[in-house]
């Protein structure tokens, strides 16, 4: 499992497999279709690294339902800005609708609560949030999460959606920064 990747000017290990992954996915979705039957859904996930969570959720879950996207910016580098910049917008209704932000990671919780404030302007009846990846140890936040699929120490990774500044989004597994 030792397996090491270079990105830029550092190193990261492998810690989490594909298939680890895939069955954590598998999982939440059975607990979405459970709790989600007849209300309609509309996920909408967090662009650029919930890509690939999004993209395997949506074939594990079989309510019917609708997803669309938003974009929002809250790192540099290895480190969080604290500040939520949302780049690109939400074109379709939530008002009166079930609402599941898919995420592909929560640490500080800075990002879902402003998303949540934001998605809170235009009525929705209720906003879940799907997480892939969620730090405990990193929370800052009061944040109910309703769907975590992985729980992880707070290192930094990259993989499955997740980059440092950029690269590493391709990985199929998941890496963690080697110290």
């Amino acid at each position: 499992m030792n397996e090491i990747v270079t990105i830029k000017d550092k190193q990261f290990e492998k810690f989490i497999e594909f298939g680890q992954i895939q069955a954590a996915i598998r999982r939440i979705a059975g607990e979405i279709d459970r709790d989600l039957r007849d209300k309609d859904p509309i996920f909408i996930a967090v662009l650029n690294g919930a890509f690939m969570f999004a993209g395997e959720l949506m074939k594990e879950v079989t309510v019917p339902c609708e997803i669309t996207f938003v974009r929002l910016a809250s790192y540099q580098g290895t480190t969080t800005t604290n500040k939520v910049q949302e780049v690109l917008g939400l074109n379709e209704s939530i008002e009166n609708r079930t609402v599941v932000v898919v995420e592909d990671i929560v640490d500080s919780g800075n990002t879902m609560v402003a998303l949540k404030k934001e998605l809170n302007k235009f009525n929705p009846k209720e906003i879940k949030i799907a997480t892939l990846l969620l730090k405990p140890d990193a929370l800052k936040q009061e944040l109910e999460l309703d769907y975590v699929a992985l729980e992880i120490p707070n290192d930094f990774i990259v993989g499955y959606g997740l980059d440092y500044d950029g690269y590493g989004r391709n990985l199929k597994d998941i890496y963690k920064i080697k110290p």
